[in-house]
């Protein structure tokens, strides 16, 4: 008798372990193959929980970056939902205007330097464009896409979601890629920050680590206050 309690009791306690990993794989599954974006939320307020004025992130730039991320995520045009990347090309170059939020973790993984388009400025980035071989940066929001390895080693290419604004990155060939004259050295070196031929290049040493948090269906916004943009693009 007491051996046929003891197996049945071991029985029982290797059922309910079962029980209880597959509910926990499940639970961690459904959360980590997306971000459910709840719109009643005010995503609005990280700004100041991440003190993001600290960094040099105004808040007239974040909030216009969270409201188009929000209304992307409403339709479904971002395959990783908690991610948000904002470039803010109203800086100088010489400070670190590229911003990389996981919203969903609520914390700042990257703050780095990124390039802007030859064409674009000097220091400054001021003028834009949508055209082949123009050499500019493109304003607006972007869905990340897939990577590759091409001259300066792992990129990423970059999907315009603003039509006539950046639609046309994937055909200039518009990606993330690191250069070595996005550096603190090339700055003290030129003046400025080096520039690219319309991409957001990345400093060299952060570019895979950049890459690979980002890539594949998340959103980015490049921001400047530029009148045109705002006529043209549905975010306003």
């Amino acid at each position: 008798m007491p051996k046929q309690f003891y197996r049945l009791l071991r029985i029982s306690l290797m059922l309910l372990f079962v029980l209880l990993c597959t509910q926990g794989n499940s639970d961690f599954n459904k959360h980590s193959t997306s971000f459910q974006i709840n719109q009643t939320s005010d995503y609005r307020n990280l700004y100041d929980e991440l003190l993001l004025s600290n960094i040099g992130l105004k808040r007239i730039v974040f909030d216009k970056a969270i409201s188009g991320w929000t209304l992307l995520n409403k339709n479904k045009q971002l395959l990783r939902s908690g991610l948000l990347t904002i470039i803010d090309f109203s800086q100088s170059s010489n400070a670190k205007r590229l911003y990389i939020i996981d919203v969903e973790k609520a914390i700042v993984v990257f703050n780095t330097y990124v390039a802007h388009g030859r064409n674009s400025g000097n220091e400054y980035a001021v003028s834009f464009a949508n055209k082949l071989n123009s050499f500019k940066s493109s304003l607006g929001f972007y869905s990340t896409a897939e990577t590759y390895i091409g001259n300066h080693g792992l990129s990423m290419r970059l999907k315009g979601l603003e039509k006539g604004i950046n639609d046309g990155a994937e055909g200039r060939g518009i990606v993330m890629h690191g250069a070595s004259y996005v550096s603190a050295s090339f700055i003290k070196n030129c003046g400025r920050l080096g520039r690219s031929q319309g991409c957001p290049a990345v400093p060299e040493e952060l570019c895979q680590p950049i890459i690979n948090y980002i890539k594949e269906g998340s959103c980015v916004y490049m921001y400047y206050p530029d009148s045109k943009y705002s006529k043209l693009s549905a975010f306003g």
